[in-house]
């Protein structure tokens, strides 16, 4: 069964095709809203293709996906009814949603309602799904969303310590969010353990340019780092994470700042960008470190520090753990963020076997752990599109 993915951003689409699990095409449209958007589309096996479009609008940019895709050089399709169905990943379905589901016309008002608490990824998420249904019509569509998978969370851990008529009335509470990720490589994980899923307790760091991690017990999510919104947690590449919530209101009084402003500030222009001065990106930053620059260094410190904290309260909150696994951009790819942040952890059981860490080979899965470590320590390329591939087959055919 061919299945389209789609990942809509306020800017881009990221696109993958897959026959059943087998990965056939993808891509990403950059710059959409400009006469100079880029798609960079590559057929597995075949070189990647890159060229420049007018796409003002989400709508033309799925109709320019649909049409390179069946295109006679530089597509996989002989025709566009071949795609059986279309999956979305959507970053937020509030508390109405504890697993993908079809997208109905009450789905769908849901994910509206939705706009609300999430105005930076729902929007875009929709466009997906609204030019989908005017370009294929007759095509299931389903829904993937970020926060499923911890609405397993007690509400002792997303209940925040403000007036509760806060939750009943506006919903704040934390949600979370990387959920397809932290639920794929966690069922990973208890593989390479050799135990029931529901049997395990693993700790999950998915670490990119936004960061979070979560706590898993026996299969279900009880904690995660990010919150109500992606800001809360650790600090991420341009993102905050936890701070004191009298900080913004004290800048925006000093600096004159309004609330569109020191969001933006918060958001765009802190984390490991705000700490260094120099970017966001954690390979500089490694690179500017290794020269002695000493405002990079402190921005990796701050960043392992905080992710070992999380490891040590999330093994406080599960009575201990049988696994850590590492993913995402900076998760599988850095062993200096991943020896940093379980250095001197010993006590807790968590060895690792700085040689293996090094020397761990990139796109594959493997144990970096110490063989005295009584918890392992696992790195995981996570695959979120595969994982909404085969929630999107299952519905689609199931309905």
């Amino acid at each position: 069964m061919k299945v389209l993915v789609l990942n809509c951003g306020s800017s881009s689409i990221k696109y993958k095709l897959y026959d059943d699990d087998q990965q056939l095409a993808e891509g990403l449209l950059e710059k959409i809203g400009t006469s100079q958007a880029q798609l960079n589309h590559t057929v597995t096996g075949r070189k990647k293709v890159v060229s420049v479009h007018e796409v003002l609008e989400h709508h033309s940019g799925i109709e320019l996906i649909l049409s390179t895709l069946v295109d006679g050089e530089k597509g996989i399709l002989g025709a566009i009814d071949e795609i059986q169905a279309v999956g979305h990943r959507v970053v937020h379905g509030g508390e109405a949603f504890s697993q993908s589901t079809l997208i109905t016309p009450e789905v769908l008002a849901k994910i509206e309602e939705c706009i609300d608490i999430a105005p930076l990824h729902n929007p875009p998420n929709l466009s997906g799904i609204y030019a989908v249904s005017e370009l294929l019509p007759k095509v299931p569509q389903v829904a993937v969303f970020d926060t499923a998978f911890h609405q397993t969370m007690p509400e002792k851990a997303y209940i925040y310590a403000i007036p509760y008529v806060f939750y009943t009335r506006n919903h704040i509470r934390k949600y979370g969010f990387h959920g397809v990720s932290h639920g794929y490589v966690s069922e990973e994980a208890a593989t390479m353990l050799g135990k029931p899923y529901n049997e395990t307790r693993i700790i999950t760091c998915h670490l990119g340019n936004g960061s979070s991690i979560t706590a898993i017990d026996h299969g279900k999510s009880v904690d995660t780092s990010m919150g109500f919104t992606p800001l809360e947690g650790m600090p991420m590449g341009t993102r905050c994470g936890d701070i004191d919530p009298a900080v913004p209101l004290y800048i925006m009084g000093k600096e004159e700042l309004n609330q569109q402003q020191i969001n933006a500030l918060l958001n765009k222009h802190s984390g490991v960008l705000g700490i260094s001065g120099i970017s966001n990106d954690f390979r500089t930053l490694e690179e500017e470190s290794a020269k002695g620059e000493k405002r990079a260094t402190l921005a990796l410190e701050v960043f392992c520090y905080k992710l070992k904290k999380y490891i040590g309260s999330y093994m406080a909150a599960m009575n201990g753990a049988d696994a850590i696994v590492f993913t995402g951009g900076i998760g599988e790819n850095s062993y200096t963020v991943r020896e940093l942040a379980t250095s001197d952890l010993d006590f807790l059981g968590i060895v690792l076997d700085k040689e293996k860490n090094r020397n761990k080979k990139r796109g594959e899965a493997e144990d970096v752990s110490a063989d005295c470590s009584r918890v392992r320590i696992l790195v995981i390329p996570t695959n979120e599109e595969l994982v909404i591939a085969r929630d999107t087959r299952r519905i689609a055919v199931s309905n």
